[in-house]
């Protein structure tokens, strides 16, 4: 046997006993015979360099520290799942889905794992990258922390498609946890708070080598491609474990949500037996083409939902309530608490949320609390123990006044919030508008931080965020810590902030409840700022995913003469506020249409013919309205849908009269 058939047999075999060992958790051969084995292909590789492989079972150690990770774009979104704490939530949730979809199918239920979200690529089965979930649209590639985990195969075998991306959680198993903390302990440092915490911050270490040392796993439990085998979620994650990934056993497929909730039920008892931590149940609709005809929200798919199990809770001493003030003006109460451990972290202070909750539980100063963990993340007051109450104590009395400029508070009919009006005076929600247009999925202006804002609003340099793009240099060196370099930087930064797109533009305006993806979607919609802030409340509730409360906020922000005067300013100034959306399309001539894609197609796949609507200016609806333009339909049209289409008049066109409107 020649050089490189051995070494490609002992890749082949250290492959084969890796997937037995860290997927299949069976063990074919001695650690000894296996170190062996790999000792050997070590040895083989060095002596001959031209046989290398980037994708070789030696390559997992890890390789050189890096800067930074590269920022990429995901290809299809990775969004975040609506949570659930109720089994009157997953009835309605089941509702929701039954009045979207006319024909029969299944629900498919995960574990949820405590974890991080990983998406990677393959193509012609070779792992290209690894992307971490990051704001859902951009993430960072960590291919190289990725291919140290020896659960996640490098190289495929078996038919899998040519490209293709799928998802998972990466964890820390608790046995692999404790030993870590027990090691930490004899070199007499701090243990890892908890699992979740320390798999996340190992996966975004610049060091692959200290990653390679680290026990992560992987779960994958998401595929997603224009190639797929099946329209099923669970036969595709079936046939993906013969292709070498670590597919979760512990899924089931239910036809009814009663199903689903015995799911949930089951694994409430036997969660504390697993050897990962999970927090709750995943509910997923299994049919593919049922998926994306319902279609996501602006933050979630609407055929997928999470059930979270109770968390953990804690008592301690609430010392005082304080309040802190956003940028919009919003007063939020905060628990001051007697430090108390709570889910692997030592908790200080905590959310009461408006009036209406300390109301409710009837919260006061010095009484003893319970708080949780919402959603395991953010804490929060769920319980007073009445029991340990000061019999002095009296009944806390919620703020009239604003706490940083004594403003009289308002609160609109229908808000659990109160507000401080004074927008123009108030020091917090000027600095947080300041913070908020400058911050990195805003204008990304660098050198431009917290600390340097207040120094320039104390000076008197800056009042409205536009006189930002008026300072110079002779302003910036007297700031403390302010050298010429900095300044010069800074300066740079902020003149080449007025290339940054329109969307992100009017994401900076700070307009109250337009986060990025609506930002997006009403730049796309309406083109420039001139057509948006024309734009009364009827016409923006029309825009998908546009609700009466986003539309009223729009509204309200561009009747008031100062933000349109601030705003003239900034397109002077130069900055974008129309949108490159046009160029991207291939002709205008389904523009304003909305249109329903239903049943199945020769040649086309559901997603392929919405994005041609999309490249010819339509837009595309889950469900069929008295708005909708025409339906695409195909073979095996709902039954339901179609007799909407009649009731309403809608007019129902075939794939050959609809490739005629394009072309």
């Amino acid at each position: 046997m020649n050089i490189k058939n051995k070494i490609d047999l002992l890749r082949s075999k250290i492959d084969e006993y890796n997937y037995a060992y860290y997927v299949l958790d069976k063990s074919i051969i001695s650690d000894f015979e296996f170190d062996s084995l790999l000792n050997e292909l070590i040895r083989l590789e060095s002596e001959n360099p031209q046989y290398f492989d980037e994708n070789s079972p030696t390559q997992r150690v890890g390789g050189e520290p890096i800067k930074e990770f590269d920022n990429v774009k995901h290809k299809y979104k990775m969004l975040s799942l609506a949570n659930s704490y109720s089994t009157d939530e997953l009835y309605d949730f089941d509702k929701r889905i039954k009045k979207l979809v006319d024909e029969d199918f299944n629900y498919v239920c995960e574990l949820k794992y405590d974890g991080v979200s990983i998406s990677l690529t393959y193509k012609d089965g070779i792992l290209i990258q690894a992307l971490t979930r990051g704001d859902g649209v951009t993430g960072d590639n960590v291919i190289s922390n990725v291919k140290t985990i020896k659960s996640i195969p490098l190289k495929l075998k078996g038919d899998f498609p040519s490209f293709f991306e799928i998802r998972g959680e990466i964890f820390i198993p608790i046995k692999e946890f404790e030993k870590m903390n027990e090691r930490r302990v004899d070199k007499g440092l701090e243990v890892y708070s908890n699992p979740r915490n320390t798999a996340s911050g190992t996966i975004k270490l610049l060091d692959s080598n200290e990653v390679s040392n680290r026990p992560l796993d992987c779960f994958l439990y998401y595929l997603i491609g224009e190639d797929l085998p099946s329209v099923s979620h669970y036969e595709n994650l079936q046939k993906a474990k013969s292709w070498g990934f670590k597919i979760p056993s512990e899924i089931e497929k239910h036809k009814t949500i009663d199903g689903v909730l015995n799911f949930i039920k089951f694994w409430d008892k036997e969660r504390f037996n697993l050897p990962f931590e999970i927090d709750g149940i995943v509910i997923k609709v299994d049919n593919l083409e049922i998926q994306k005809e319902i279609g996501f929200t602006s933050k979630f798919p609407r055929w997928a939902i999470s059930y979270k199990y109770k968390a953990e809770q804690a008592l301690t001493k609430l010392n005082k309530i304080s309040f802190q003030v956003g940028r919009t003006g919003a007063i939020t109460p905060v628990a001051n608490l007697e430090p108390v451990s709570l889910a692997g972290t030592t908790v200080k202070r905590a959310s009461l949320h408006n009036e209406d909750q300390i109301h409710k539980i009837d919260i006061r100063e010095g009484d003893c609390v319970y708080i949780e963990k919402g959603g395991e993340i953010i804490p929060k007051v769920v319980a007073v123990d009445h029991k340990k109450r000061d019999l002095f104590s009296k009944p806390f009395k919620y703020i009239l006044n604003c706490p940083a400029c004594n403003t009289n508070l308002i609160r609109n009919s229908g808000d659990a919030k109160h507000y401080c009006p004074n927008y123009l005076g108030c020091p917090p929600q000027i600095k947080g508008k300041f913070e908020h247009f400058i911050s990195r999925k805003a204008m990304n202006i660098d050198g431009l931080g917290s600390e340097t804002i207040e120094l320039l609003l104390k000076n008197n340099l800056i009042t409205n965020v536009s006189d930002i793009y008026f300072l110079k240099k002779e302003d910036l060196l007297p700031l403390e810590r302010m050298a010429e370099k900095s300044a010069l930087n800074l300066l740079e930064s902020i003149e080449n902030s007025k290339q940054i797109p329109f969307e992100r533009v009017l994401f900076a305006l700070g307009i109250r409840y337009v986060g990025e993806t609506v930002a997006k979607t009403l730049a796309h919609h309406f083109q420039n700022i001139e057509h948006l802030i024309s734009a009364n409340f009827d016409t923006l509730i029309e825009v998908d995913e546009i609700g009466d409360k986003i539309a009223s906020s729009v509204v309200d922000y561009f009747n008031d003469e100062m933000n349109i005067k601030n705003i003239q300013i900034l397109k002077e100034i130069g900055l974008q506020f129309n949108s490159n959306y046009d160029n991207e399309l291939l002709s205008g001539s389904l523009k304003g249409m909305k249109i329903v894609v239903s049943g199945i197609f020769d040649n086309y796949s559901r997603s392929q013919l919405k994005k041609m609507i999309e490249q010819h200016g339509g837009k595309n609806s889950s469900s069929i309205s008295k708005n909708t333009t025409f339906v695409l339909s195909g073979e095996n049209m709902g039954p339901a849908k179609k007799a909407k289409a009649e009731k309403l008049s809608v007019q129902v066109i075939s794939l050959d009269e609809f490739l005629n409107k394009i072309n």
